[in-house]
């Protein structure tokens, strides 16, 4: 799920914009009035399209951006004159005064997009670590050596072997290199 913040000096504005977006469906996960409780809010959360006016209590929007994580997203609401005023393409914004539809819109795709990468990022693969690969090599080498086969046999045995028993393949690496020894 990805999280909502809204963030406006105003306690009241922030949450009439909640309350329009929790009417239109989406999840608002908090209301904030400050950046640093943004900031906190936010650390707790991987994935956030964080709300937001231009000015805040302690801190413009552009301030509030170089502090939240890179997987944030920021839509500023904002006048159009201080829309021009914008120095990061990331930001997305919408004009005062908000039109339903844009708001909701766009947030809907700052969503998505999220989900998107979200996804992806699930579904690569999982780097390993220098030893976790050392590991990988020797079983794949004693296997090589031990049945004279090749590197793309041992590793497909190493990943069946993987898959029958239910463990990862540095696991399973782990195990042909106790027995084998």
């Amino acid at each position: 799920m990805i999280n909502i913040v809204v963030v406006f000096p105003k306690i009241e504005d922030a949450k009439s914009i909640k309350n329009l977006l929790v009417r239109n469906g989406m999840n608002v996960t908090a209301v904030c009035t400050s950046g640093a409780q943004t900031m906190n809010v936010v650390d707790n959360f991987d994935y956030t399209v964080v709300i937001c006016g231009y000015k805040l209590n302690d801190m413009l929007y552009s301030q509030l951006y170089e502090c939240i994580p890179a997987s944030c997203q920021m839509l500023l609401v904002a006048s159009r004159a201080k829309l021009q005023d914008v120095i990061y393409p990331e930001i997305l914004s919408v004009a005062m005064p908000l039109k339903v539809n844009d708001l909701i819109n766009t947030i809907d795709m700052m969503v998505q997009a999220l989900e998107r990468k979200k996804r992806k990022r699930r579904n690569s693969p999982k780097k390993r670590t220098p030893e976790e690969q050392a590991i990988l090599g020797s079983a794949k080498k004693l296997l090589m050596e031990r049945n004279n086969i090749s590197e793309e046999e041992a590793h497909r045995y190493i990943q069946k072997t993987s898959m029958d028993s239910g463990t990862n393949l540095v696991e399973t690496a782990q195990m042909i290199l106790e027995v084998m020894h």
